[in-house]
């Protein structure tokens, strides 16, 4: 099957700017409320926005009740073991290697969500009903950082659009919300869950390259019957 881009994915694309200010300062209160929870305490939302010298306003945008962010900053803490995975994955440009990293990402990234699995429920439950705004960054940065990374090579080889629209579908594949439907709606074991997630990314991953050297054919195509070769 092949979807041409579109300028809404591109749209829906990673955000600069002002998005990445709001990234940085959801980090600045994740990375407070970790170190204080190492040091045995049980911070409020006021306590971490006046020790990470963030308005409490701000703070409560982005984390409305103690019990996000305390959910929010326990699974912060398992951002090392997710990049150590990627960091140990082959480098390079290469479709192999891609795909290598692409596995490598799905594999941790499960493996962490079912080892997590009590805490990533509380935090669905502790956001399903907000509807997203343009007021804090949605839940879920981690996973697209996280993609991005295993993907990127592919950035300028697929185009904006297509590579937002892979990272999109990617984001599917990854996380609890791929445990919840496999394990809770198909009634799938930890171990064929993974296996699942596995086999669809590798799919979305495949039919974005395949789109795109389909693209490529048909643009030299053009090009000949205008040069009349």
């Amino acid at each position: 099957m092949s979807i041409s881009p579109t300028n809404d994915f591109s749209a829906a694309g990673l955000e600069k700017g002002r998005s990445s200010q709001k990234l940085r300062t959801r980090r600045a209160l994740l990375e407070t409320a970790a170190a204080m929870i190492a040091k045995g305490q049980r911070p409020t939302v006021t306590e971490v926005a006046d020790a990470a010298a963030i308005s409490r306003r701000t703070a409560y945008r982005y984390f409305p009740t103690q019990v996000k962010l305390m959910t929010e900053a326990a699974l912060e803490g398992l951002r090392p073991a997710m990049e150590a995975a990627l960091e140990s994955a082959p480098a390079g440009t290469t479709s192999g290697a891609v795909e290598a990293r692409v596995d490598a990402l799905v594999e941790q990234m499960q493996r962490l969500a079912l080892a997590n699995e009590a805490l990533l429920r509380t935090m669905i439950h502790e956001t399903v009903l907000h509807s997203p705004d343009d007021k804090q960054p949605p839940r879920g940065t981690r996973r697209v950082e996280w993609i991005d990374a295993a993907v990127s090579p592919l950035r300028t080889r697929l185009g904006p659009a297509a590579y937002s629209r892979l990272v999109s579908a990617l984001a599917l594949t990854t996380g609890i919300e791929a445990i919840l439907v496999l394990r809770d709606i198909r009634g799938l074991s930890a171990t064929q869950a993974v296996q699942v997630s596995h086999w669809m990314a590798r799919a979305l991953l495949k039919q974005s390259l395949a789109d795109r050297d389909a693209e490529k054919r048909k643009a030299r195509d053009k090009r000949r019957k205008v040069d009349g070769v």
